[in-house]
């Protein structure tokens, strides 16, 4: 294609910045040192001469804390009188007005007090984003909509603010703030995170430290997954084709043949061993259509979603090509598939459809599990 200089110029112009640049600092627990972290990049991005202000932050009378924001410029925060008790909250409009290049504001999943612009701080961090503002913000984990039942079956403790999922989705960055259980404990009882009045009583609940291990994996998978779908959407923007292979994911393709439970037992016992993703595929095809087939094709889908599979039906004329098209666009990384002594078609239709799979799958580990009695997969 040929390209007239104006196109050239536009293509080699930097593109302007049409919205604001979320990043999240991702915590497991209070006092694992988000706020720290921020402060910490936020003076350190002053030192480059950006124009950084502070929308608020919760310093709770942590001494480091108010030292490191002490440095920084304040946005005076908005007065509001609720039920003849005064509170203090962000100003949205006293930072739109200041118009900085990047804004501090700490506790995403914050409930502002009610006459405020906005109900929910992220919503006050939109704004700013739209108005071409970049933000610094802290979460911890449990605030997460989609995690909070969870963590709270995990701790006993309600969870009363949260966010959902696709505000984390939106941030630019996010960067797990990671310090190990016994570390955040010793904390706890340093006094550094609640008065000291409160410690006993918290490391007891909250604090415990089964509670703490649950919910630093959560957090970390959180970050893995974000990193994951990075990785994901840098191959699809620089057309590699090429699973890279930094994160398991087994398939397991099945059929209604009671024997497919055995392959799905595998793939779950292989995915529990390496941390894998694990799916259980399905290609629909004609000859499966009859009423005792689709009951046990129904019984192996309950057994897969026993096993914390992620069960997937395909649709494509050909099984093998219908299975490659799923591992490339999910980017798996082993794919498993049964094999019996079956004779005759059976074996010619099992043998031309993992040939049509090798043809077209991309690079990839193949188990072939042999089953006992007769099987279609």
């Amino acid at each position: 294609m040929i390209r007239s200089p104006e196109q050239w110029l536009e293509k080699a112009a930097p593109h302007e910045k049409k919205e604001g640049v979320l990043k999240v600092f991702l915590g497991y627990a209070p006092g694992v040192g988000k706020t720290y972290t921020m402060l910490s990049e936020a003076n350190r991005r002053r030192s480059r001469v950006q124009d950084v202000v502070v929308g608020i932050v919760e310093t709770h009378g942590r001494k480091p804390i108010e030292e490191l924001a002490a440095g920084l410029e304040q946005i005076p925060k908005r007065k509001l009188d609720y039920k003849g008790i005064m509170f203090e909250e962000m100003d949205v409009d006293a930072i739109l007005a200041r118009r900085p290049g990047v804004a501090l504001v700490d506790e995403l999943a914050h409930t502002n007090i009610e006459g405020s612009k906005h109900r929910k701080r992220y919503e006050d961090v939109m704004e700013l984003l739209a108005a071409n503002i970049d933000v610094l913000s802290t979460m911890n984990i449990q605030h997460m909509d989609s995690l909070a039942p969870l963590v709270q079956s995990i701790t006993g403790v309600p969870v009363r603010e949260t966010i959902p999922d696709w505000v984390l989705k939106r941030a630019g960055e996010v960067v797990m703030v990671d310090l190990t259980p016994e570390a955040l404990q010793n904390r706890m009882r340093r006094g550094d995170i609640y008065p000291l009045e409160t410690i006993e009583r918290a490391l007891g609940n909250f604090f415990r430290p089964g509670n703490l291990i649950a919910l630093r994996e959560l957090a970390l998978r959180q970050v893995a997954d974000t990193v994951d779908n990075e990785l994901g959407s840098y191959l699809t923007t620089k057309q590699i084709s090429r699973n890279w292979g930094v994160r398991e994911r087994i398939a397991v393709s099945i059929s209604s043949h009671p024997s497919s439970q055995y392959l799905i037992a595998r793939g779950a016992r292989l995915a529990r061993a390496v941390g894998a993703e694990l799916y259980v595929v399905y290609v629909e095809t004609s000859a499966d259509a009859s009423e005792g087939k689709l009951r046990s094709l129904a019984v192996n889908i309950r057994f897969a979603e026993e096993l914390e599979a992620k069960v997937e039906r395909l649709h494509g004329n050909s099984v093998g090509e219908a299975v490659a098209k799923f591992v490339k666009e999910r980017r798996i990384t082993q794919v498993v598939f049964g094999h019996s002594a079956a004779r005759g078609w059976r074996k010619y239709f099992y043998l031309s459809a993992l040939s049509s799979f090798l043809r077209h799958a991309p690079a990839v580990d193949v188990h072939i599990v042999t089953q006992e009695g007769d099987s279609e997969t």
